[in-house]
């Protein structure tokens, strides 16, 4: 029965590192300040009826610290990528010269970086609920193990190491949080 628990932990454990690895990607895609192609990965773009991200239809290049480069693969998609970049609300004006998009990143604005702090938090807020989710599903099949014959106190050590693990998940949640944010407000 103890290696029961072992296995609920880990896969608990398996499920918050998830919700870590998944919040530093998303906030890979804002951008603070400078060129960086990553804020084009969940753009979409209509590829022949199916949305796809713009880095799997071109490629996107970074020149300089304030300018990116997009070169579709197939001409006829540069002004679906144009609405796309648009839609998504980025900041970016892009230009076309026929052949690529160029996008001049401009400096955030006070205001644009105070909302990238805000939607930054509410990310990391995301993430926590899934580490309280991964926290509450392994504590209730740690109940079930125990009506089904674990002994109580396996279950309560189980569900304190659990709560340990919770804890040091928010930390690194909250660490990665304060450096985003730090890196959004560095002007």
């Amino acid at each position: 029965m103890a290696d029961n628990s072992k296995e609920i932990i880990a896969a608990a454990v398996k499920r918050m590192n998830e919700a870590v690895v998944h919040l530093e990607e998303e906030l890979k895609t804002y951008r603070a300040g400078k060129a960086n192609p990553a804020v084009f990965n969940n753009v979409m773009v209509n590829y022949y009826g199916n949305p796809t991200p713009i880095p799997q239809v071109a490629s996107v290049n970074v020149p300089d610290a304030r300018t990116m480069l997009i070169q579709p693969w197939e001409k006829n998609l540069i002004p679906q990528i144009e609405k796309a970049i648009m839609d998504a609300n980025l900041g970016f004006t892009p230009q076309n010269n026929g052949e690529q998009i160029r996008i001049n990143v401009p400096p955030l604005t006070e205001e644009r970086r105070k909302e990238l702090v805000k939607r930054s938090r509410t990310e990391g807020e995301s993430a926590k609920i899934s580490v309280r989710n991964a926290r509450r599903d392994a504590i209730d099949q740690l109940k079930k193990s125990q009506k089904d014959g674990m002994p109580e106190d396996v279950a309560k050590d189980a569900e304190n190491s659990i709560q340990k693990e919770v804890d040091g998940f928010n930390k690194k949640i909250d660490a990665v949080l304060a450096a985003k944010e730090k890196e959004i407000l560095t002007v």
